[in-house]
């Protein structure tokens, strides 16, 4: 089995989701990054997420919800745009927080689940789920999952331990 036949065999995915989603960003010239545990993927032993987080070029989002609404089922929140397709249970949550449109620029592309995609730089992944975890906003289960991310990036690669912030010093790295 490939890594493309499991994703989708754990998704339920009657079609390929990820696949029809980085074929409409190719086609439409938008540029983005793998956030999130699916980028987290991309640097340690990977674990299984139904979630896509991704980050694309601000100035691109209306444009992709547009070609996206043919495909995707649309949903808007606060902080990002969710996107669904009856034919997957994977969610594809574009993130719309400002500051990661940063990590666009300094992403390369990576082999994540048999896919070729730009994911960001580990030291901005890294950064990403600091933010997440310190958001009382989000519920505690999601916040325990991206301090598990954290402590997946730091064991691999404990230099970037010098990224976690005081304020997180209560907690042995």
């Amino acid at each position: 089995m490939t890594k493309k036949e499991f994703i989708n065999l754990i998704s339920n995915g009657h079609e390929d989701v990820i696949g029809i989603f980085l074929k409409l960003l190719d086609d439409n010239g938008i540029d983005y990054c793998i956030i999130g545990g699916l980028g987290v993927n991309a640097y340690v032993e990977p674990v299984v997420s139904l979630d896509i987080d991704i980050v694309i070029v601000a100035d691109a989002i209306e444009r992709l919800i547009m070609k996206a609404e043919n495909y995707f089922k649309i949903e808007r929140f606060p902080h990002s745009i969710n996107l669904n397709s009856p034919g997957s249970d994977l969610r594809i949550q574009v993130q719309s927080d400002q500051r990661y449109q940063k990590f666009i620029s300094r992403s390369t592309i990576k082999d994540v689940m048999g896919y070729d995609m730009k994911v960001a730089a580990i030291e901005d992944i890294l950064t990403g789920k600091i933010w997440a975890f310190l958001d009382k906003e989000r519920r505690k289960s999601k916040r325990q999952k991206d301090l598990a991310d954290i402590f997946r990036i730091i064991e691999q690669f404990p230099e970037l331990k010098k990224l976690i912030p005081d304020s997180m010093g209560y907690i042995e790295f």
